[in-house]
């Protein structure tokens, strides 16, 4: 089983992948976490070079490239072998953040990024994808606060630097492929005071995703997205 977690800067990824992680492995997961860029040696090599601030004159064009090739690493020598042994992978980010960032933020064309991505994935695609929502002003005056104390690094905020438009583009993107694909997306905001336990949904989705749901390999990643009708799913994420 494959889920991503997708969302927003200071959406709260980290803290719903550790619980997450907790909960499938108190169910008998074998669970690999994994993060997107810097999965993989190189990849973190990548990363330092995407998410430096003084690199904020980066083309588009090379950023998308640099996160291809960080996938291409990430995809061959940690996901797909962990998928091969049986085990469940949870990844913070995945390809969903570059059609995001390079393509709804960026400009880039969408069919473009997708067509680089059937070319390194070929039929993997995540099983659920976990999109944690909330307005980007929210999520980066927390993504600061953790800067400023520490909890976050500040030599990885090239993009907690980008103009507040970029940010609600982003958002606006993930939130339009949620839409687009209701069976894969469960989308639940973190800027929510309500006390139910994230925990309750993602044990609703990962059962319903392990019985109802080909394998991450057996589908095709770039299949016609619904385009409406159905709700998103929800869960409800602290």
């Amino acid at each position: 089983m494959f889920i991503t977690l997708e969302g927003v800067e200071g959406s709260g990824k980290s803290t719903q992948l550790g619980n997450i992680r907790a909960f499938l492995k108190e169910r008998g997961y074998t669970v690999v976490v994994t993060r997107e860029p810097g999965g993989t040696d190189i990849g973190r090599q990548i990363r330092s070079i995407l998410l430096r601030p003084d690199n904020r004159e980066m083309e588009a064009l090379t950023e998308l490239f640099l996160y291809e090739a960080d996938r291409a690493e990430h995809v061959r020598k940690v996901i797909a072998p962990a998928l091969a042994a049986g085990n469940t992978v949870l990844c913070d980010r995945f390809c969903d953040a570059t059609v995001v960032y390079q393509g709804y933020a960026r400009g880039l064309a969408l069919e473009e990024i997708r067509r680089i991505h059937r070319f390194i994935l070929g039929r993997l695609k995540p099983d659920l994808t976990i999109l944690l929502d909330l307005p980007p002003e929210i999520g980066l005056a927390r993504a600061f606060a953790q800067i400023d104390a520490g909890g976050r690094s500040g030599a990885e905020s090239r993009f907690e630097n980008e103009a507040l438009v970029f940010h609600r583009k982003i958002r606006a993107g993930y939130l339009d492929m949620a839409h687009r694909e209701p069976a894969r997306f469960c989308t639940g905001s973190t800027d929510s005071t309500d006390s139910t336990d994230s925990t309750e949904s993602t044990d609703h989705d990962t059962n319903h995703t392990r019985s109802d749901r080909k394998h991450a390999t057996g589908g095709d990643p770039e299949s016609e997205p619904e385009s409406g009708g159905r709700a998103v799913g929800q869960a409800r994420v602290r």
